[in-house]
C-alpha cells in the first residue's frame, strides 16, 4: 500500500524534529547571552537622525525626538563631527543607583529594566547617567534604550549595531 502525501511530509518532519533534538542534546552549552547596543562606527554618522525616529516610533508609536532613547549631538556646531549618545548597559549602572524609589533595577542578567508605577519623575536617573543617556521625555519619565536594535536595523550607513555579551554570574 501507497502512502499519501501528507503521511510522507509528517514522517519527515518527525524525523527532522527528532534530529534537531537530538542536535540539542548532544551540542556544548552556551552561555546565556543578552543584547546591548553599541555606537560600532561613529565616523559614518551623517545626523540624519533615523535613529532617534526609529527608536520613538517603536516604543511609544510616535514620532518625536524627545521620546528617543538615542541621542544624535553634533560636535563643533554645523561643521562639527555628530556624536551618537546611546545607554552603555553599565556593570554597575549609576542610573539604576541613583534612584531613590526603585523605578530603575538592574536585573540579575545585568539588564537595567524601568518600573513606571514607580518613578516619581525626580530626575535623579538622568543626572547620575554618565554619558548622558537618559533623559526626562514629556510626562517628565525617564526615556531609556531598551536595546530592542530598531535604530541599528533602520540606520542606513551602519553606524549601530546590536552586540550579544554573555549574562554577568553565567
Amino acid at each position: 500500500m501507497q502512502k499519501s502525501q501528507a503521511e510522507i511530509i509528517g514522517e519527515a518532519e518527525e524525523a527532522k524534529t527528532t534530529q534537531m533534538q537530538a542536535a540539542r542534546d548532544s551540542a556544548p552549552s552556551r552561555p546565556k547571552m543578552r543584547r546591548r547596543l553599541k555606537v560600532a562606527h561613529p565616523e559614518r554618522c551623517i545626523g540624519c537622525l533615523g535613529c532617534m525616529f526609529a527608536c520613538s516610533r517603536i516604543r511609544t508609536g510616535t514620532v518625536s525626538l524627545d521620546s528617543s532613547a538615542i541621542k544624535v549631538r553634533t560636535q563643533g556646531g554645523i561643521e562639527g563631527d555628530y556624536r551618537v549618545v546611546v545607554c552603555r548597559a553599565c556593570r554597575d549602572p549609576p542610573c539604576a543607583r541613583a534612584c531613590p524609589t526603585g523605578a530603575l533595577e538592574k536585573k540579575a542578567g545585568g539588564m537595567v529594566v524601568f518600573h513606571k508605577d514607580l518613578c516619581t519623575g525626580c530626575g535623579s536617573c538622568e543626572k547620575a547617567c554618565l554619558v548622558g543617556a537618559i533623559a526626562l521625555g514629556k510626562e517628565k519619565m525617564p526615556v531609556k534604550c531598551i536595546h530592542c536594535g530598531a535604530c541599528a536595523e533602520f540606520c542606513p550607513h551602519g553606524v549601530l549595531e546590536i552586540e550579544e555579551i554573555p549574562v554577568e554570574g553565567d
